[in-house]
């Protein structure tokens, strides 16, 4: 057992020492994830609280960031704004890929025409306006909130999936375990769920980890521009916004939200990077992984 255990250690430790950026990420990761799970016990406010005559008041031992223009506590913000980030990093990150799951399947499958009027038609028409500006109309037409936003990213998202479950479709289904598999009777969608699926996870856990920092960061974006979740919901991009008017005057504002969105958007990049370079056998047989 002694062996086994400091077996395990050293190899945890040759690992964080040679992909230091990524143990970053996971401890940078882990720390919004507690934030965010235990924010109402460690949050020394109510995010919502009103105090008019503690207006934006600098970093103290009463406040560590500081308050508002309305007396708000900004860590308790900052922590409950952890929430939102991240629920709505998963929740867009799962949608699309879901969505870009089976659209992505089908036209690298079957390919034809339903190749054609999915990758052709479809795909090209949701690359055809930017992202955010997709995500921008859709939430001005539906109005603010958390279901929106989620909704209108992973529609603005799933394309990007599905382009990239097509290509390694069309690669796998030409092996000889697949025709093996259909030579043997088995179902398209047994070969699709057994045999294809298995063989693209590892691009798809990579493209789903840099993801995640791309929806944090569309999240603030929306949120900045009043179309988020709306107040009294503590939300990055809204708390930037409503430091816009006191950048000069009260820093503070602006600087502890923006790290959050920072260091968030950082975490999952050094995941996704040490992710992609895990799982490529080329990248792990030379860096003797």
């Amino acid at each position: 057992m002694e062996t086994a255990s400091s077996t395990t250690t050293a190899t945890i430790t040759a690992t964080i020492r040679q992909q230091p950026l990524a143990a970053l990420g996971i401890a940078l990761l882990a720390v919004f994830c507690l934030c965010a799970v235990f924010a109402p016990w460690l949050a020394p406010q109510d995010p919502a609280q009103l105090d008019l005559h503690a207006r934006l008041l600098g970093p103290s031992a009463s406040h560590w960031f500081g308050t508002d223009e309305l007396g708000r506590d900004i860590l308790s913000r900052v922590l409950y704004g952890a929430r939102i980030s991240l629920v709505v990093a998963v929740s867009v990150v799962g949608l699309s890929l879901a969505l870009g799951l089976a659209a992505g399947m089908i036209a690298g499958f079957y390919g034809g025409v339903a190749d054609t009027i999915i990758n052709i038609y479809v795909t090209n028409a949701f690359l055809a306006l930017p992202g955010i500006l997709l995500a921008i109309a859709f939430v001005a037409f539906m109005g603010p909130g958390l279901g929106n936003v989620i909704l209108a990213l992973a529609i603005s998202g799933w394309v990007g999936y599905a382009r990239l479950v097509r290509g390694q479709v069309m690669a796998i289904k030409e092996r000889e375990f697949v025709e093996a598999a259909r030579a043997l009777g088995a179902s398209d969608l047994r070969i699709m769920g057994r045999h294809v699926l298995p063989n693209i996870l590892q691009p798809l856990i990579v493209q789903a980890a840099i993801g995640m920092a791309g929806a944090v960061l569309a999240e603030a974006t929306l949120s900045f521009l009043g179309l988020g979740v709306p107040p009294p919901a503590a939300s990055w991009g809204s708390m930037l916004n409503d430091a816009r008017s006191h950048l000069f005057d009260s820093p503070h504002m602006v600087f502890f939200p923006a790290v959050a969105v920072m260091l968030t958007v950082l975490a999952f990049n050094f995941i996704g990077d040490a992710l992609r370079d895990y799982l490529d056998p080329r990248t792990r047989i030379s860096a003797g992984l």
